[in-house]
This record gives structure tokens, sequence and C-alpha cells, in this order.
């Protein structure tokens, strides 16, 4: 039997495209790239139409189970806008894990995260919906190994403080780097096992 071939890309997501090829008509999702991506070509772990940055293409349907769903967690890292200065004790509160609500109305405590303060990135990408530097803000970096529907955005609710810019910039070692706004770069497999799973 010929083994079948499967096809890994990243692709940075614009603000306000929707992580999926059909489904909501009449407004941007992933076929409007542009891009020749082959059939069965699905996406791994969406994000919200207003959130940027990587997201992971492939026609391989295991690499949801293994990324996500495996006994290895699998750290991704994100950079935040939020609005109004982060307080050092509130930092903490999101390392240590803070409560959020879940599907069905349910409670749930995050796990604990990485997370700092940062200055605002230089060479940022724009997203073409960017708030002015003058209203009060700080820029976050934090790396989950979990991820609930939405969890980012209800961690920093949950401390007050709205998400005003949200960017998934690595999935474990694979990293938008200098990849734009809608911009499509195919990985070759054991590669991007590699930079995923890491070497066995």
């Amino acid at each position: 039997m010929i083994p079948v071939l499967h096809r890994y890309f990243i692709v940075n997501k614009p603000y306000d495209m929707h992580s999926q090829f059909t489904g909501v008509e009449g407004r941007p999702m992933l076929g409007d790239l542009g891009y020749p991506f082959p059939e069965g070509t699905h996406c791994i772990g969406r994000l919200d139409h207003n959130s940027e940055g990587l997201l992971i293409l492939t026609t391989n349907k295991k690499i949801t189970h293994l990324l996500f769903k495996g006994k290895k967690p699998h750290r991704r890292t994100y950079l935040l806008q939020v609005y109004r200065e982060v307080k050092p004790e509130t930092l903490e509160e999101l390392k240590n894990g803070v409560v959020i609500r879940v599907k069905d109305n349910g409670i749930y405590k995050t796990a604990p995260c990485e997370a700092k303060i940062i200055e605002k990135p230089a060479n940022l990408f724009q997203s073409g919906w960017e708030y002015p530097d003058n209203i009060p803000h700080t820029w976050l970096l934090m790396t989950l190994t979990e991820g609930k529907f939405r969890q980012i955005r209800k961690m920093m609710t949950a401390v007050k403080h709205r998400c005003l810019r949200l960017i998934r910039i690595s999935i474990e070692n694979l990293a938008l780097d200098t990849l734009q706004p809608g911009e499509v770069q195919e990985i070759p497999e054991v590669e991007f096992f590699e930079r995923v799973f890491g070497k066995e």
C-alpha cells in the first residue's frame, strides 16, 4: 500500500478572518487567502475572528488529537495588548491560575502559566485595528499549555483587564517569525513533527 503523503502549513491569520473554509458566508475565511491548499486541508486550534496569528493547517486528521488531546501538553505563546496597567499582583494571579466560566456555565481554574509584562514589540505587524498608544494599556507575553474556549480573553476578564489585541506567535517551536498577516508557509512533514513534537 502506498503511504498517504500529508501536507502541513502555517498561516498568519489576519484580524477579522474566520479560522475556517466554510460556514460564515459573507465574511473573510481561509479560502480568501488565495493559496492553493490541497483538498482535505483543515485548521487545527482555531482562533477567534478578532484574534490574530499562528494557525496550523494540514491534511492529516490525526494532528488535532496528537497536539491538543495527547498526554504531553504543548506550549502556546501569545502576545497580548490589554486595557489599563497590569499590576504585579495581577500578574501573579494569572501565573497561578484564575477561575473562568467554561462550557455549560461550569467553573474552571486555569492551570499555572507563564506571564510577563513586556515593552511593545518593535516591528509589530499592523492588524488593521490598532488602539492609539495614548489609551492606557499593557503588553503581555503569555505561554499556556491548555486551551479552553476563549481562555485567554476569559482570564483577562477575570482579572478585570479587557483584551484589546491577541496574537498567537508560536506553538512549541513553530513560530510566526517574519510571516506577515495573510501569508502562508508550507512546512515539510519531518520538520513539522520535529518542531512540534520534538525528535524521538
